[in-house]
């Protein structure tokens, strides 16, 4: 597929709507990082994660390439901040996992639009998604805690989810967002604390606040699309 093609069908199936909203979100993250002086790596982390994030739910491949960008900044920022849990979650796990979720979606494209097909977890899945989820976050918090980390119930928690949702998103299950939706809401209160306290993030803060919104929005729509297949 010639680029130009490529690039046509990336483009193809956004609203209106989302196209306004992507612009506002850029424009008070421009004006915030002018007037607050944010750090360059929030800024761009904040842009590429949000580009990552609306073009993840609308099923498009080229979410990974904002994804890998993105990750490369919140590596740097966590490095900074002393959030050790998530530092080495993006390090260690995001990046290859976005890597490999370029080769697993190319997949499972559909042939019309290039969109991925979505796929919903049974209920043995879903059992074992909860129990590998408490688990996990346990120890998680466990092990930061043992490492003196700034936040290490939130921290924790917010990694090892990260974990299953990064998996589920490769995977291409519906699940995803709702575990996103528990990762951003806590991340969002994790970095408005340090905010507070003196890290000049600001963009980081809004960047978490619309993945949160994100993660509901993609849901009802993967949902429906769901239902709609069924």
């Amino acid at each position: 597929m010639k680029i130009t093609e490529f690039i046509k069908k990336e483009l193809q199936g956004w609203k209106s709507y989302e196209v306004t909203g992507l612009i506002i979100v850029f424009i008070i993250i421009s004006v915030n990082a002018i007037l607050l002086k944010d750090s360059p790596a929030a800024i761009i982390n904040a842009i590429c994660g949000i580009l990552y994030t609306i073009i993840a739910g609308k099923g498009k491949i080229s979410c990974y390439f904002f994804g890998l960008s993105g990750s490369a900044c919140y590596i740097w920022l966590s490095f900074s901040n002393a959030l050790w849990g998530n530092m080495l979650l993006y390090l260690c796990y995001y990046i290859p996992m976005q890597t490999i979720g370029i080769f697993k979606w190319k997949k499972h494209l559909k042939k019309d639009t290039k969109e991925i097909t979505k796929i919903r977890l049974n209920r043995k899945e879903r059992l074992k998604l909860i129990l590998t989820g408490f688990a996990g976050c346990v120890f998680t918090i466990m092990v930061l805690y043992y490492f003196n980390d700034k936040s290490p119930v939130i921290d924790g928690i917010t990694t090892f989810l990260s974990i299953l949702g990064m998996y589920l998103t490769v995977k291409r299950a519906i699940e995803q967002w709702i575990i996103w939706g528990i990762v951003n809401g806590l991340s969002l209160l994790m970095w408005l604390n340090l905010v507070i306290n003196g890290t000049k993030a600001y963009s980081t803060v809004l960047m978490w606040g619309v993945y949160f919104i994100l993660a509901i929005y993609f849901y009802i729509i993967w949902k429906k699309e769901l239902e709609t297949q069924k």
